[in-house]
């Protein structure tokens, strides 16, 4: 192929998880003098620490965004559905490609990218679903998949010669040994596995999502991040209880932990739990939500076991009998 002469550099953004995937689709657009740089997304289900790394390892740029605001949106009604738990994966991949191609724009670049490999996931990287994405997205003609590119009809961005469509690839299914042969030519050792990180394809995670979208109605982002954390306990349709799993977990929540806003409860004269309550909170609901925090206590059941209330910027006391053990499970929700 005769490559298009340009006064300047070519320059491509590319979709970074921080997977393999991503990583050699770059190398191998970086091969072909390619000015490369990534974006990569974050909310409460998926962030960007594995591209970070990525970007680290290999001296990359990369772009880092929230999108928590547009993506609740997009979850409201996503138009390809759902996957098997609360994943809208095509419309998630929309998104993402979208907002994308907004900062290729913005930085100058010619065309956007990923490592997305055909017939790798059954859902999200079919044919048929990655062109969907690119309909739907804005930037028809201008995505590029380096690693499954000769299986693919052709860009814009190979039409107009930018790319050497010759020497891009044509991997395709769930194995990994291209992957790991290319990854040895470059030397990249270290890398996630594919399995993923986002946790709308946890069916535990889902359950707590569906709960708090669909039950208590709200996208509220400190809860939407502490549905990882702690045992959930649905007190009723407006009020919900986070109770800390373990030393660990006590201190998650409690970095997520606003005494301006946030309920907080604990119990001061024994070990247990840090515990969060949101909601609209009545006295009953709070003297259930104690009553439970109780029982993750050393106190033994029966026994009288004082709750401390953190609430206002004021602090108080609720007297509450520790319950049995399991006493309040027909409220819990499914853990992750």
């Amino acid at each position: 192929m005769n490559l298009i002469k340009t006064s300047r550099q070519v320059k491509a953004l590319g979709l970074c998880s921080g997977g393999l995937d991503s990583i050699l689709s770059a190398l191998l657009l970086k091969d072909q003098g390619i000015d490369v740089t990534w974006i990569s997304f974050e909310t409460p289900f998926f962030d960007a620490k594995a591209a970070k790394k990525a970007s680290k390892q290999t001296g990359i740029p990369l772009i880092v965004k929230d999108i928590t605001d547009d993506y609740m949106e997009m979850m409201k009604a996503p138009k390809a559905g759902f996957g098997k738990n609360m994943n809208p994966c095509m419309d998630c991949h929309t998104l993402m490609f979208a907002k994308a191609g907004a900062m290729m724009e913005e930085i100058g670049a010619d065309f956007l990218f990923s490592g997305e490999v055909v017939g790798q996931r059954p859902k999200s990287q079919t044919k048929n679903s990655l062109r969907y994405v690119e309909k739907h997205c804005g930037f028809d003609g201008l995505i590029l998949r380096p690693l499954s590119a000769g299986l693919l009809p052709e860009t814009i961005v190979e039409q107009k010669g930018l790319v050497d469509r010759s020497r891009l690839l044509s991997i395709s299914g769930r194995s990994r040994k291209p992957q790991a042969a290319l990854a040895q030519k470059y030397g990249i050792t270290e890398y996630p596995s594919p399995a993923g990180g986002c946790l709308l394809t946890d069916k535990g995670y889902s359950q707590r999502l569906r709960d708090l979208l669909y039950i208590q109605k709200t996208e509220d982002k400190t809860q939407l991040h502490l549905l990882k954390h702690g045992r959930h306990f649905r007190l009723d349709n407006k009020a919900k209880l986070v109770v800390g799993r373990n030393q660990a977990e006590n201190k998650r929540i409690m970095n997520l932990y606003d005494p301006k806003t946030h309920i907080r409860l604990r119990c001061t004269h024994l070990p247990g739990p840090d515990a969060l309550v949101f909601g609209q909170i009545d006295e009953t609901t709070l003297h259930l939500a104690a009553t439970i925090t109780s029982g993750y206590t050393k106190a033994s059941a029966g026994a009288l076991t004082t709750i401390s209330v953190f609430q206002d910027l004021e602090t108080r006391q609720i007297e509450v009998t520790t319950p049995e053990p399991g006493a309040f499970h027909d409220l819990l929700i499914q853990t992750p």
